[in-house]
């Protein structure tokens, strides 16, 4: 029993031995059977070490990056908020009288001008009403002109003392009575005119009419909440937008100077649209957002803005004279904020923190942290770290020494013809390495 368990315990090690080995047997013997691979393996290791930086570069040549300068230029400022456009005025037309609608006088899309005929309501009625207040005072006047023949009459009889006073009062303020009448007659007739007027529906603004809201035979009334149609002014127009408040105070620091200039864009920001002016500047903040709503008018004559429409509001408050810019792709973040890499006399870079006011078509304006006339790297930043040499490259060129030529014609096209017969990751031919 005891010499059984010696055998299995033997067979055990024997097979823990056995993986031991299977897993940490020399690699090598592999290449060494196959020298085609291990050749093919050391001409892979050759190019690695090329790198960007050129042959024999390594890891720490240098590494091709696109550059720009730092300028100054006039820069304007901008502040920018979400927009809607409405209407200089809108107003919903209704009908002031009851009746039947006879004629339908405007196009749906029309422009119209104030007072032109949009519809007309059966004026039947109405003139009906209007003979009538007409009729009444006819007819009130000629007693009128009875009672003042009367009391005429009684005025000199009484000076012969022929007639007693109660008859003579009777006729004098019977006079009056009519007189009262008559006025009552003026006041219904211009009533009666009224309305009848009002049987013929016309525009109260300049502007273009919408859908048709009721066709014809349609009978109406006053008390009818949907009017008949919705008129519209486009020119001018206005759009509404908001800004956080930590920027009312320049806006209306700026506005006191004069107007201020608005653009409309459109919601892509790459479509200019309007030009107008701030109008208004609300009364209050709205405590729910921190934002101020603003409005602003434009002429809109070849009518590209449109109510209801979304678009985007760039305010013009001031400009800033003689301001540093580089391109927005020299700006890069990072944990402790925004930064550039600034290439020094001997081709190497500085990760240098910078203050950035505005990034606004393809421009960066730097308040801090960058000179006039410094180069920066605009293109070629990932492969970069605090001290990297650099060398310079035009966007979509070969890389080139700060200074150095990139050759033109038939020069130029056998460069790009032996860089492209080159192993991916070597240098091209012509081009001057190191540093």
């Amino acid at each position: 029993m005891r010499g059984l368990r010696w055998i299995l315990l033997l067979i055990l090690v024997a097979g823990v031995a056995g993986v031991w080995w299977y897993l940490h047997r020399p690699s090598s013997s592999s290449s060494s059977e196959n020298p085609t691979l291990s050749e093919a393996q050391g001409k892979k290791s050759q190019n690695r070490g090329n790198g960007p930086g050129g042959p024999g570069g390594g890891p720490g040549g240098p590494v091709p990056v696109v550059s720009d300068t730092v300028k100054k230029q006039d820069v304007p400022i901008y502040f920018n908020g979400i927009g809607t456009v409405q209407a200089y005025n809108t107003v919903t037309v209704r009908v002031r009288v009851d009746g039947q609608i006879k004629e339908i006088d405007y196009k749906e899309g029309q422009e119209v001008k104030t007072g032109d005929l949009l519809a007309v309501i059966d004026p039947a009625p109405y003139q009906a009403v209007y003979d009538q207040a007409l009729a009444r005072r006819a007819q009130d006047e000629a007693q009128l002109d009875n009672a003042q023949v009367v009391f005429q009459r009684d005025s000199d009889l009484l000076a012969k003392n022929v007639l007693d006073h109660q008859t003579y009062d009777t006729a004098k303020y019977q006079v009056a009575q009519f007189q009262a009448l008559v006025k009552s007659d003026d006041a219904n007739i211009e009533s009666a005119k009224v309305n009848l007027d009002y049987t013929r529906v016309t525009s109260p603004i300049l502007g273009r009419v919408g859908i048709r809201l009721v066709d014809v035979g349609n009978i109406v009334h006053a008390s009818d909440n949907s009017g008949i149609v919705t008129i519209t002014q486009l020119k001018p127009i206005s759009v509404l937008f908001t800004l956080p408040q930590q920027q009312l105070g320049q806006v209306n620091q700026e506005a006191a100077k004069g107007p201020l200039k608005v653009f409309a864009v459109d919601r892509d920001n790459t479509q200019p649209l309007s030009e107008g002016v701030l109008a208004v500047v609300n009364n209050q903040i709205d405590q729910t957002t921190g934002t101020v709503q603003l409005k602003a008018t434009f002429a809109n004559e070849d009518q590209k803005l449109w109510p209801g429409q979304f678009v985007n509001a760039r305010l013009l408050v001031t400009t800033r004279k003689d301001g540093l810019v580089v391109p927005a792709p020299v700006i890069q973040r990072g944990p402790n904020g925004s930064y550039a890499y600034v290439i020094k006399p001997d081709q190497t870079v500085e990760m240098r923190p910078v203050t950035v006011n505005q990034i606004d078509n393809g421009l960066a304006l730097i308040d801090d942290g960058l000179q006039e006339g410094e180069q920066v790297v605009v293109d070629g930043q990932y492969k970069l770290q605090p001290g990297s040499k650099v060398i310079l490259t035009a966007p979509g060129n070969s890389p080139q020494r700060i200074g150095q030529s990139n050759g033109t014609g038939r020069n130029r096209e056998n460069q790009k013809t032996a860089a492209s017969d080159e192993t991916p990751g070597t240098q091209p031919q012509g081009i001057a390495s190191g540093g």
